[in-house]
């Protein structure tokens, strides 16, 4: 949710210190290697005590800014410090290293970055997984094992630029390894880095004078980077600010800078020594600016980073020695300059200390905060001031004895393979930690919400009292699923980034009658209610959301982009106008974030500038007033108390802000928009919390918004609240319905056959309704192997065909002794027919197989009917009639539907292919249950037609006037009994491009949740 994540969770406030000090600084001691002058290519070498008390600069900048001390907001310079550090150390040690050998080592050099720095990072990251599993809550502790690996990999800004780039994510806690993205972004680069100028050494080696080629060659190809990258973080800065801040491409800049430090002949530049004096001076007192002027609202790192970046460069430069002719005096910048004061006992103690400080600080903060809540600056300062203990006891027992060991550093491949093992541990950990915490979280797969008990249309009650609620067991859905429980919208809820959204029609597709959800993703969050409510009546749901977009024309900052959400004004602009193209809508349902700003004047005229183009339409508007926001993450919380989860209650106060629109709607001040609210239900009374759990519903996936259950079992009391204020016309369901088999239709049907499943585990299913197919073919054999050249010997086993106990009807295919078996019924009537005028539906609730890739190769589960005339000695397909009301092979993510008739080869039905739809994606339908439909239509003689339906929308028609009427009585209007059976191998498989093989697993069910037929006498057309 975008207004409860600050600018700073963009940029620097939510990121922690930079990367840690490189390998490059030589060394240590107090001493300093002098350069022969008198050389052309003659450079500074060796360490430098003034960069060592840089360092302490840098990461007190980024400590106190951390600890949120007054006055240091713009600490987080401190990263650019360290990073043009690293650059000015890495090169110059190569540098050298080139001229001395004449090549660059890339085993001993990465060797000796990854003793220096991976140990001690392998500490930390082993500590805080631990922490975390003793700490932490359950799924907080998954993020966290993840934030493990991704850090032990160097791989942590790349998962922090996702999370801050995902709105979905929007919510979740700080992670205690954040800062390590900046030691990722030196990883990275060093990484390239190094091979890449051992290739420019490499070129360079025949040249006479080697040193001054390989500067030369490393320069020409240091700038162009450098300007690229530069460019590139001006471009992301104004377009996505958690890609610019956290990304390589767009920091190698900053490194880029450095190396032309050490690239350059700066120490042979003629000039008064006040202007170097001067130079490290200024850069001083610029970095101080940067620190005390900066904050969470400067665009970073974009120009702004270009001050510190050249602060910490004038400094660098400002202590490197330059010309002293012999007897010119003292040089005053060694007395007066600032690397005199860096170079002191103080500054160069904090120096040496500064990586495993940086390490260590930040865990210790994030962790304390999880435990004691939000903690106070003078706190903080504490807290990282106890810090310092680890950090020395690491430095001291890890660091210096792994960078000094004589076995280690004696050959390159040891030093790697301490590094390899500093990777694996904390790896190895977070795998071992995080497999238990998952074990404790429940189930990961997503709900079945046709399992969920019924919500209460009205009352205090969640759910309904005469239905069966949730007394004991955990809450559904688990912690582990509502963080993914989602409305099945697919892409309609669009990302920020996007303009437009797409079409997004559901329900009856086909009918002009709509209900449109119009808003951002609070309104999203009423998906499945809404297109409960109009697949009910046999109208089409369109969906235009948009992520963090405020439907009242506001100018807002967006998180996950960094700036100004321009993309919000273009699609809201985008929107209104479509809704103006196309068909009035019978209903507009609007919702949106209600804290966009605290304004309520500026709130008041945004609102008014939507609404009158709104009300121009002409048809109903409702608000649907927003929930409460909890601010905090409720499925964590609830992970950590699964016995008690009114331990997660939330302040009542902070998470039921003022609505002003709801109040002028209430008040009657807003004219042709009419309001309804369910927050009573969600935070009833009058006390000061309200729940994260009702009759064992999780209500929120995260900080802000709804699970997908909760707004499920809240549709009854929409369908209430929306019929009492007169703008939804109350649903007649087909005679005999349990209230959640709508139609499309609307009104007037009859169920004449209809089968639920319920029965003890393992038995066989009503020998009323069906019957079994055997063997490969029908009696006598007119067709071997079904006709389609399946392998499979269907039989009337439990093993096949059998009930699994919690009403659905299970068909397996199974393989034994090298043989398939599977099985295959058929519904015992075979007289389902549109009466004349009328209609007949037949339709059922079907999970596929869940399998995919090869071990799906050879899979064929289908639904369908076949003339009742094939009975009659089973001959005369295709003509007796086939609808293949739901077919899909080798476990793709696609269904399709097919009308057979006429003749054998050709014909009206362009046998032996049939009248076929195109595939239809279909992603979740695999393991869950999706409604899979026909209708044949007789209600206008002339324009009879047969419509196939997913989930109440129409994807495929055929009508009656692509043939004869001969053809089009046989195929239809004869009667037809019902087909459910898997398959395996066969024509169909084949030509998709699978076969099956010894790769093809057995055991994977087709589950039909429930089979119904309903005709409709002489209804209107739907």
């Amino acid at each position: 949710m975008s207004t409860l994540v600050t600018p700073a969770d963009v940029h620097r406030g939510s990121t922690a210190p930079p990367g840690p000090p490189s390998d490059g600084s030589g060394p240590p001691g107090p001493h300093v290697l002098h350069h022969d002058a008198s050389r052309p290519d003659a450079h500074p070498t060796g360490f430098r005590p003034d960069i060592e008390g840089l360092r302490a600069i840098a990461v007190l900048g980024v400590l106190l800014f951390h600890a949120a001390v007054p006055g240091l907001a713009g600490g987080f310079v401190g990263v650019d410090v360290f990073f043009v550090i690293s650059g000015y150390l890495i090169t110059g040690l190569l540098v050298r290293e080139a001229v001395t050998n004449g090549r660059i080592r890339l085993g001993e050099f990465f060797s000796r970055r990854a003793r220096r720095l991976l140990p001690s990072a392998a500490v930390v990251l082993a500590a805080v997984a631990l922490a975390g599993a003793w700490l932490t809550v359950p799924l907080r502790r998954t993020d966290l094992e993840h934030d493990v690996v991704a850090a032990a990999l160097s791989l942590a800004n790349w998962r922090f630029v996702h999370q801050k780039t995902d709105y979905l994510a929007a919510g979740q806690a700080q992670s205690p390894l954040l800062h390590f993205w900046s030691l990722a972004v030196e990883e990275q680069f060093c990484l390239v880095w190094a091979p890449l100028f051992a290739v420019c050494v490499y070129a360079a080696t025949r040249a006479a004078r080697r040193g001054r080629a390989v500067r030369s060659l490393a320069t020409a190809v240091t700038v162009p980077l450098t300007l690229a990258s530069f460019a590139l973080a001006l471009h992301w800065t104004g377009d996505s600010a958690p890609m610019a801040y956290l990304g390589t491409p767009s920091r190698v800049w900053q490194f880029g800078v450095g190396a032309l430090l050490a690239l350059l002949p700066w120490h042979l530049l003629r000039g008064p020594r006040p202007m170097r004096l001067l130079s490290g001076w200024g850069g001083a007192a610029t970095l101080v600016w940067c620190m005390t002027a900066y904050d969470a609202s400067t665009p970073y790192p974009g120009c702004a980073a270009l001050v510190p970046t050249l602060a910490t460069a004038a400094i660098i430069l400002a202590g490197t020695p330059g010309r002293r002719p012999g007897n010119s005096g003292p040089d005053v910048q060694i007395a007066y300059g600032i690397g005199r004061l860096l170079a002191g006992p103080g500054p160069r103690a904090l120096g040496r200390l500064s990586y495993t400080l940086y390490l260590w600080h930040w865990p210790v903060l994030v962790i304390a905060e999880a435990q004691l809540g939000t903690l106070g600056w003078p706190a903080k300062v504490a807290l990282t001031l106890a810090s310092v203990l680890p950090a020395l006891a690491t430095m001291r027992w890890v660091e210096r004895p792994l960078r000094r060991n004589r076995t280690v550093t004696e050959l390159p491949r040891r030093g790697l393979s301490v590094g390899v093992a500093a990777v694996v541990l904390p790896v190895a950990l977070a795998l071992v930690t995080g497999t238990t915490a998952l074990r404790l979280l429940g189930p990961a797969a997503p709900v079945d919400v046709k399992g969920l008990p019924p919500g209460a249309a009205e009352g205090p009650h969640l759910l309904a009292r005469n239905g069966t609620p949730f007394r004991d067991g955990p809450v559904v859905p688990s912690p582990l699923q509502a963080r993914k429980d989602f409305p099945p919208d697919g892409a309609c809820e669009v990302a920020p980034a996007v303009t437009s959204s797409p079409p997004c029609l559901f329900g009856a597709a086909d009918s002009e009658d709509r209900i449109v959800l119009l808003g951002d993703s609070h309104a999203g969050q009423w998906f499945s209610p809404m297109l409960a409510l109009a697949a009910e009546r046999g109208w089409t749901l369109q969906e235009l959301v948009k992520q963090g977009c405020p439907l009242p024309e506001l100018s807002v900052v967006n998180p996950q982009l960094g700036r100004t959400y321009r993309e919000c004004d273009t699609w809201r602009a985008d929107a209104l106008d479509r809704l103006g193209q196309g068909p009035k809508p019978r209903l507009i349902v609007i919702a949106s974030l209600n804290r966009y700003t605290d304004d309520r004047q500026l709130l008041a005229r945004g609102w008014e500038k939507t609404l009158r183009k709104l009300r121009a339409l002409g048809a109903p508007i409702v608000y649907l007033e927003d929930t409460p926001v909890p601010g905090t993450d409720i499925p964590a919380c609830v992970s950590g108390h699964p016995t008690d989860p009114s331990a997660c209650a939330f302040d009542r106060d902070t998470a039921r802000w003022p609505d002003p629109l709801a109040q002028s709607i209430a008040d009657g001040r807003t004219p042709g928009v009419r309001g309804v609210s369910v927050n009573p239900v969600l935070c009833p009374g009058r006390g000061a919390t309200c729940p994260a759990v009702r009759d064992r519903i999780l209500l929120y996936r995260d900080d802000a918004h709804l699970t997908n259950v909760a707004a499920v079992v809240l549709t009854p009391r929409l369908e209430r609240l929306l019929t009492d204020i007169g703008v939804l016309p109350a649903a007649s369901p087909a005679t005999g319905t349990d209230g959640r088999d709508g139609f499309p239709g609307g009104t007037g049907w009859r169920r004449i056959m209809h089968d639920d499943f319920d029965g003890p585990a393992g038995s066989r299913p009503s020998a009323e309704n069906w019957t079994y197919d055997l063997g490969t073919c029908y009696p006598g054999c007119p067709a071997p192997q079904w006709g389609t050249g399946e392998v499979e010997t269907m039989t009337d086993s439990t093993d096949n065909v059998r009930l699994d106990g919690k009403g659905s009807l299970e068909i397996v295919p199974t393989l034994r002794n090298g043989r398939w078996y599977s099985g295959r019924i058929e519904s015992r009537r075979a007289d389902f027919t549109a009466p004349p005028g009328g209609a007949l539906r037949i339709e059922a609730s079907i999970a596929l197989p869940d399998v995919t890739g090869r071990a799906a190769a050879g899979y064929w589960p289908a639904f369908w009917t076949l003339g009742a005339k094939l009975r009659d000695g089973y001959t005369g397909w295709p003509g007796v009639g086939e609808l293949d009301i739901m077919e899909s092979v080798n476990g793709r993510n696609t269904v399709f539907g097919t009308m057979h008739c006429g003749v054998l080869e050709g014909g009206p039905c362009e046998e032996p292919v049939g009248l076929t739809s195109q595939p239809q994606p279909c992603p979740g339908c695999r393991g869950a249950f999706h409604t899979y439909a026909v209708e044949v239509d007789r209600t206008t003689p002339d324009a009879e037609e047969v419509r196939w339906y997913v989930d109440g929308r129409a994807y495929h028609r055929v009508a009656k006037s692509l043939m004869d009427e001969r053809t089009w009585d046989r195929a239809v209007q004869q009667g037809m009994f019902l087909v459910l059976n898997v398959a395996m191998g066969g024509m169909l498989p084949s030509t998709d491009g699978a076969t099956l093989g010894p790769h093809t697993e057995p055991g994977h069910p087709m589950r039909v949740q429930h089979v119904t037929v309903s005709v409709r006498e002489g209804a209107t057309r739907s």
